[in-house]
């Protein structure tokens, strides 16, 4: 490589400083019919070597790709989100697919997905890249999907966190992991949207922010936020994270990501948060996140008043998508089934796996905050005598009506809890538009007894 063209090169990097670390992780090669550039990054000998020669070869590779990237067309968003290895397991893949199923044919042309492997355990690098070219190949290979991994030799010392009440090398290093993937996202489309590896997309999620883009275009704004859960759904403009990415490597000791950005808000003189409802983005489930309640990075304990939930099936009449299924209404984490054009007598039941005692029925629909897609008239009723062919309850008894998309119940007279079999949420009234189950909820009678031997 010329001098002059070297020079060139390392000036630039000094400027934006991020990409000069930023590394596509793939382990082996990956042939590609289809003009997909492969790097082959040997992180081992990067990581415990300085060879200078290994380094200029490494640099040369990141330039070409960069280059390459930067040709392409612009997308109009780039869903950007970082992913690290976590003992109970990692729903990125679960991410992933609700990404792409949320997303019609059409809308897949206009957003891309970039993924910061944000891990340094080098068989957890190998593993995930392998599933993911495995689950995802048709869009790694037609450019929607890529993936990055630093090296930990880029990243800064995580000691000397002011304040020891909060897990503060978890944060600086999810900070980091932040400013890598946002700097890296910089040329890639027009609006980047940040997002964690554990989440629901909400069905068409992408025409929902180009709709409300296009009717901001006339008040000014930093940030847009399509959730209220800590740093999920947050909108930004691509041509502000160069300055957000220098921003986290700034104070990324200080606090926690959700708590910074709204500083880097205010810094471009957006004093209010935007909130875009309905709300497109939920979590999937609990696990390790930094958010200003939690002292502690550790798996909170599973709540002993919580709902017992029994082993059970879950069929409906309902209309059914490829993202949102019924099942997931039964979960007893933020998950939910979705649906819409709802008709009296459409019924969402679940058919437990043996008959139990039950003392509380809760069924909640409509969405977290604003309430919205609940169903306006329902019913939930409870099944006795299971029968296989077809699968239902031979009998069924009222246990109350839904007030405002809701019924949280207990059971009176007991004897109709007994011997349970079924729970079914049925459709009153016929009504147009979307509709979301959020839970159903059952505690077993057996759980109260216990409660009261103990106390």
């Amino acid at each position: 490589m010329p001098c002059s063209t070297r020079r060139c090169f390392i000036t630039s990097v000094s400027i934006i400083f991020l990409w000069l670390f930023v590394i596509l992780k793939v382990p082996w090669e990956i042939e590609d019919q289809q003009n997909v550039m492969v790097i082959k990054g040997q992180v081992a000998s990067y990581s415990s070597s300085k060879d200078q020669r290994a380094l200029e070869d490494w640099q040369d590779l990141t330039f070409k790709y960069m280059k390459k990237i930067q040709q392409r067309r612009k997308k109009f968003l780039t869903v950007g989100l970082s992913s690290v290895s976590r003992p109970e397991g990692s729903n990125l893949f679960y991410t992933l697919d609700s990404l792409f199923r949320a997303s019609s044919k059409a809308e897949q042309k206009h957003f891309i997905v970039l993924i910061h492997l944000a891990d340094s355990d080098l068989t957890w690098l190998r593993e995930t890249v392998a599933r993911i070219s495995s689950l995802f190949s048709p869009e790694i290979l037609a450019g929607q999907l890529l993936l990055i991994h630093a090296p930990s030799d880029a990243y800064p010392p995580v000691g000397g966190i002011r304040n020891d009440t909060y897990p503060g090398e978890f944060y600086s290093k999810q900070n980091v992991d932040h400013a890598f993937l946002m700097s890296y996202a910089t040329n890639l489309s027009d609006y980047f949207l940040l997002i964690d590896d554990n989440v629901f997309c909400s069905p068409n999620f992408v025409s929902h922010i180009r709709w409300k883009v296009t009717n901001m275009n006339s008040n000014p704004w930093v940030l847009l936020e399509f959730s209220n859960m800590g740093f999920l759904g947050k909108l930004f403009h691509s041509r502000d994270l160069p300055l957000i990415a220098h921003f986290l490597l700034l104070f990324y000791k200080e606090k926690p990501l959700n708590r910074l950005i709204p500083h880097f808000r205010a810094l471009l003189v957006q004093q209010n948060p935007i909130l875009c409802r309905p709300f497109l983005f939920y979590r999937r489930v609990s696990h390790p996140m930094f958010d200003d309640n939690q002292k502690t990075s550790t798996v909170k304990k599973k709540d002993s008043y919580g709902p017992d939930n029994p082993p059970g099936t879950v069929f409906t009449d309902m209309k059914v998508f490829d993202v949102h299924f019924p099942w997931e209404a039964y979960t007893v984490d933020e998950s939910f089934f979705w649906t819409y054009n709802v008709s009296i007598g459409n019924h969402l039941t679940v058919i437990l796996s043996h008959p139990v005692n039950l003392r509380r029925v809760q069924v909640m629909t409509g969405s977290m905050v604003e309430g919205e897609y609940p169903l306006e008239k329902g019913e939930v009723e409870l099944g006795y005598t299971p029968e296989r062919m077809p699968q239902d309850c031979t009998s069924f008894t009222l246990l109350g009506r839904l007030l405002e998309g809701q019924l949280d119940q207990e059971i009176f007279p007991k004897n109709i809890g007994y011997n349970v079999s079924c729970v079914r949420l049925v459709v009153k009234a016929s009504q147009v538009g979307g509709l979301m189950i959020r839970h159903i909820s059952l505690w077993e009678e057996k759980a109260k007894e216990k409660q009261g031997v103990t106390s």
